[in-house]
This record gives structure tokens, C-alpha cells and sequence, in this order.
């Protein structure tokens, strides 16, 4: 597989074509990934949730955080790689430039960091210092208690407005990606629409340049959790393996078939 890079990922935005991320947290599985056409790997601290049993992404450690992009990076054909910075890692500029170093040390191509403009100075400080960012807006799962719940963000017209300033914030700031996650895809639609740079949608309908799921969900492997935004793609017709179903789900991407209007939030 030939390596993406930024550029490829910037290149796809330009040309239109949606950009399919997925999560991964080992070897085995980020290789598999990897081979069936993923474009963007993302070691998310979702290994709280699915790997470690946790109710939140808030017990992760940094510790652990480059533990599994290690072991990422190791099986990885190719992929972007995004480590995600666990809970409080990035709470100072010092943590951030500390914690942020520690996991490109472990094999990650990107960093990615919950938060609105209270970001800017540390991710201008880790552009400037060569470590790329990408930033997450919406439904932010380590400010899951403060958000009250896993709740849709952006309904109400000031809290958009607020979203749209943060990223173009951000953006100014040198974040390279964008995450949003739980929120309308009207929003999600104008926030995109704003940028230069490309946003990656879950939960955010289907006018985003991409899509990222958790691979466990998209799986059908977590039975008591199905947020509306999911799809088990092992049902999918024709469907035998899991590299059929993730080779489905990019297709699906691509192809903008996915996410459907049933997994999108007005």
C-alpha cells in the first residue's frame, strides 16, 4: 500500500473524494485495516470503552495511549496514524509538548486533542515544533461529565455559532484535521463548507470530507452500546469476514452511501 500522507489527505478533500478513518488498537487489526483501503488510522482512547471495560475515555493514561500506537504503528501497512491525547495529557503547553512527543515517539504520524480556542497556543507550539494536530469539536467524550451525557452538540444557534468560531480557531492555530463528532449535519455542513482543512464526521451525516467509526461498533461487537450513527457493516450484504465488512464500510465512505440519512442528526 502506497503511504498517505497529509498531503494525500489534503489532495482527497480537494478532489472531493471522502476520506474513510477507522480505530485500530493492535497489530493484527491495524494491519488488516490497513489493507482493505483504510486511509487514516486513529489509536483512539475509545480503548477505554472497548479494550479496557471502562464506562469513559477518563481512566486512559498517556502510558497507555503509547502502548497501543506502538502496537499500532508495528502492524500498520501504510495508513495515516492518529494517536489520541488521553484525559488531562494536554491540560498545560508543557504537558502537551511532553505528552504529544511521547506518543510520535511511538510511531503516530498526528496527534489528535479535544477542545475549542483554549487549544490555540499549544497547537500553534506543536506546529511550530513539526508535530502535526488534529483537533475534535462537538461531543467531546473526555468532557463526557461536564457535557452532561453523550449528547448531540451544536442545536441551538449560539452553541453553533460557538462551534464555527472554535474551528476556525483551531484551524488558524495549524490544526491540519478536524473531528466532529455528534452534531447536525447542517452545522457539520457550514463548519465544513468554512475550512481549508478537512473534517471528519461521526455522527455529523454524510457532507463531511470523511467518516471515522470505532472498528468494535462498526463490528457489531458492542451488543449494549449502538449510538444512531452506527452501522454494523458484518450485516452487510455479501458480507463473510471482517476485512469484507471494513473493504464495505470503505466502499460505503466513498461512495458517500454511508452514513444514511438514519444515522444522521438534524
Amino acid at each position: 500500500m502506497k503511504k498517505i500522507t497529509l498531503h494525500t489527505i489534503q489532495q482527497l478533500k480537494a478532489n472531493n473524494d471522502p476520506i474513510s478513518v477507522i480505530t485500530a488498537y493492535d497489530s493484527t487489526f491495524a494491519k488488516l485495516v490497513s489493507e482493505s483501503g483504510i486511509e487514516i488510522i486513529l489509536v483512539g482512547d475509545s480503548l477505554g470503552n472497548v479494550i479496557q471495560g471502562h464506562a469513559s475515555t477518563v481512566p486512559v493514561s498517556i502510558d497507555d495511549m503509547c502502548y497501543h500506537t506502538a502496537c499500532v504503528a508495528r502492524g500498520n501497512q501504510g495508513s495515516l496514524l492518529i494517536a489520541d491525547m488521553s484525559y488531562m495529557s494536554y491540560a498545560t503547553e508543557d504537558q502537551t509538548m511532553c505528552n504529544a512527543a511521547k506518543l510520535m515517539q511511538a510511531g503516530a504520524n498526528m496527534v489528535k486533542v479535544e477542545g475549542g480556542e483554549w487549544l490555540y497556543a499549544s497547537i500553534k507550539k506543536l506546529t511550530q515544533r513539526g508535530i502535526p494536530v488534529c483537533a475534535h469539536l462537538g461531543l467531546t467524550p473526555q468532557s463526557v461529565d461536564a457535557l452532561g451525557g453523550y449528547k448531540v452538540q451544536g442545536r441551538d444557534e449560539q452553541s453553533a455559532s460557538q462551534m464555527i468560531d472554535d474551528a476556525v480557531a483551531l484551524e488558524k492555530a495549524g490544526a491540519k484535521l478536524l473531528v466532529l463528532e455528534c452534531v447536525p449535519q447542517d452545522l457539520a455542513k457550514q463548519v465544513t463548507e468554512t475550512l481549508t482543512i478537512p473534517t471528519i464526521g461521526i455522527g455529523a451525516g454524510n457532507l463531511t470530507d470523511g467518516q471515522v467509526l470505532v472498528l468494535q461498533d462498526m463490528l457489531g461487537l458492542n451488543r449494549d452500546f449502538k449510538p444512531k450513527f452506527v452501522k454494523d457493516f458484518m450485516q452487510a450484504p455479501n458480507v463473510k469476514s471482517v476485512s469484507d465488512a471494513v473493504e464495505c464500510y470503505v466502499k460505503e465512505v466513498k461512495s458517500r452511501q454511508f452514513p444514511a440519512a438514519e444515522h444522521c442528526f438534524n
